[in-house]
């Protein structure tokens, strides 16, 4: 069976080449992963309301449902079990983990990941997980797009494309929002963006929306009314809100960064499941609202009335209280970060898409709610700022502004509100920056020096690996060796530098061909000199585990030609030199642009 597998997979390979050109069955795969990756977001939807509708459909609306104590814990603990037994690998933080495989494992992601992310999310989103489906689905396309590429061995740089593909074809299709998809590959994953890679990202966000719409309706996936339109003298408080996102951004940040920390210190995963299940399902009980992805509350914002609006307490202590509506939306404000840091670090599999949405939409209604309840600024229409704090707690969270902006207007048709949209985004985004200089998807990465970004020369050298770099024909030698053995080693050696190491194996020092050409030759002297007396200090040592920016900031600094590679106890492990690193940055270059 095995062999008649490689036998057909190698008959297609070979009509690949035969019969079509590499750029033609390029375009052809965007279009696969497209389609493909639009019916798992189609797939991931109706899971997670088939098993919301079953758990909670009957659930009353006077007072608190006591289920929503159990339901939270018994998905995550469900999603936790079948991640732990039948996955047997980490799930978690879809965005992420593409950026890591694209940084470091030549965007080679594990063939598991086209199912296990549908299947894990539904069950923690379906059962009241405080987080979304968006990264688990993207996570879901890239993994298509980068297993289609890997099955016909394409190239990493085709394999990066068909990532990004995979990416757009997943926000396109699960929010009807084929320039959001395009836009959210181009800001957040891919590196660099030419015109032979633009196409098949095109194709893959149209192909995903096409079979959106053919499913599900041509229709937006909220239905905005606006009531009044964009007035010129409202654009300073909407730079307002555009701040009081950032603000609001950057405290969901830090909160969440913080409180998956205290995750990490729990040895046993059994101890995460009982803390995030527990800290979940108190603040369901308390806050209903909380429950799931939260698009319903979002719907009941931008498209109700003040009658509506207290239906968001519903199910709650605050039931029937209208007055206390703005103190309950300041609460949920304040613990949604909580609500799906515990669904994550507990075990649960979800993303920050939904929740990022979901703030965003009480933001913008708490901001311009209690300006008119107050009566400070003119009256402001809470639907419209609703949505531009959607599109600014976005593009805060996720440093990405382009997004915010098109998601926004594709997800709810709100074009008319483009303007406000861009100020929003814009404010909110410069607002963290001044805090925060990296996402908090790209949090993580950037601590271990793992992240890749726009700017051409880092992404390069985060590409480059140092174990690629590392030059082993230095012929190593030993303090207690004299001249003579010294002349002997220079003798079968192709280099001017040697290594001075102990017993047990750590550097101790260096010593030049130059510092000892006026006494090789002679010979009265082999047996004066030690080698402990004729070795120099190096300028600096650099680790094995140091990224290459690292590396080259020590160059620059000592201004060496030759530095020499350690563990992390000292041992000599080989030298890197500037013309090797050169050399593989222009390799690395010539492979990450051309198009």
């Amino acid at each position: 069976m095995k062999k008649g597998t490689i036998s057909l997979q190698q008959k297609l390979i070979n009509w690949r080449e035969s019969s079509i050109s590499e750029k033609q069955f390029i375009l052809l795969l965007s279009l696969i992963v497209g389609v493909l990756t639009s019916l798992a977001a189609y797939l991931l939807k109706r899971m997670i309301e088939y098993i919301r509708h079953m758990l909670i459909e009957n659930f009353h609306i006077e007072g608190a449902n006591w289920m929503y104590l159990i339901y939270p814990v018994i998905g995550i603990l469900l999603t936790f079990l079948f991640v732990r037994y039948v996955v047997r690998d980490d799930i978690s933080h879809g965005v992420t983990k593409i950026l890591y495989s694209i940084s470091r494992s030549k965007a080679r992601i594990k063939l598991h990941n086209t199912w296990s992310s549908v299947i894990a999310s539904s069950i923690t989103i379906g059962f009241g997980g405080s987080v979304g489906a968006e990264s688990p689905i993207v996570l879901t396309g890239s993994a298509i797009g980068s297993n289609l590429g890997n099955f016909f061995h394409l190239n990493q740089r085709t394999l990066m494309l068909l990532v990004g593909c995979g990416a757009a074809g997943a926000i396109s299709g699960i929010f009807k929002a084929p320039i959001a998809g395009l836009v959210f590959t181009i800001e957040v994953l891919m590196i660099d963006l030419t015109m032979t890679s633009l196409l098949p990202l095109l194709l893959s966000s149209v192909s995903a929306a096409v079979v959106s719409y053919i499913l599900t309706g041509q229709s937006a996936m909220f239905e905005f009314r606006m009531d009044q339109h964009f007035a010129l003298d409202r654009i300073p408080y909407v730079i307002l809100l555009g701040i009081f996102c950032g603000l609001i951004s950057l405290y969901f940040t830090r909160a969440m960064t913080w409180f998956e920390d205290i995750f990490q210190h729990f040895k046993s995963p059994y101890t995460k499941w009982l803390v995030g299940g527990a800290v979940l399902s108190i603040l369901i009980f308390l806050f209903p609202i909380l429950y799931g992805e939260g698009y319903e509350v979002i719907e009941v914002i931008i498209n109700g009335t003040s009658h509506n609006w207290n239906e968001l307490m519903d199910s709650s202590f605050f039931y029937g209280n209208s007055n206390l509506l703005l103190p309950f939306l300041g609460l949920v404000m304040l613990t949604k970060v909580f609500a799906s840091s515990a669904t994550n670090g507990g075990g649960g599999c979800g993303g920050l898409f939904a929740p990022s949405l979901f703030l965003g939409s009480i933001t913008g209604f708490f901001f311009s709610h209690s300006s008119n309840l107050l009566g400070t600024f003119s009256i402001l229409p809470e639907k419209n700022f609703a949505l531009m704090g959607m599109a600014g707690v976005m593009s805060a969270v996720m440093h990405a502004p382009l997004t915010g902006v098109f998601l926004i207007a594709e997800l709810t048709g709100g074009y008319d509100l483009f303007i406000p949209l861009m100020i929003t985004s814009a404010s909110a985004y410069l607002t963290i920056l001044a805090f925060e200089p990296h996402s908090i998807y790209n949090i993580r990465l950037a601590k271990k020096g793992d992240l890749i970004t726009h700017h051409k020369d880092k992404a390069v050298l985060t590409l480059m690996r140092m174990e690629n770099v590392v030059e082993h024909n230095f012929r190593v030698i030993h303090p207690d060796m004299d001249l003579g053995q010294l002349v002997k080693e220079i003798a079968l050696s192709h280099r001017n530098i040697f290594p001075v190491v102990d017993d047990e194996g750590v550097l101790r020092g260096i010593v030049l061909l130059d510092d000892i050409r006026n006494i090789m030759f002679r010979q009265e002297l082999y047996h004066r000199f030690k080698v402990n007396k004729l070795m120099t200090t190096v300028p600096d040592k650099l680790l094995i585990t140091d990224s290459m920016e690292q590396v080259m900031n020590r160059f620059d600094k000592t201004h060496a030609w030759n530095l020499p590679v350690v563990d992390d106890n000292g041992i000599y492990l080989g030298f890197v030199s500037k013309s090797k690193i050169f050399n593989s940055y222009r390799q690395v270059l010539v492979n990450f642009s051309e198009d």
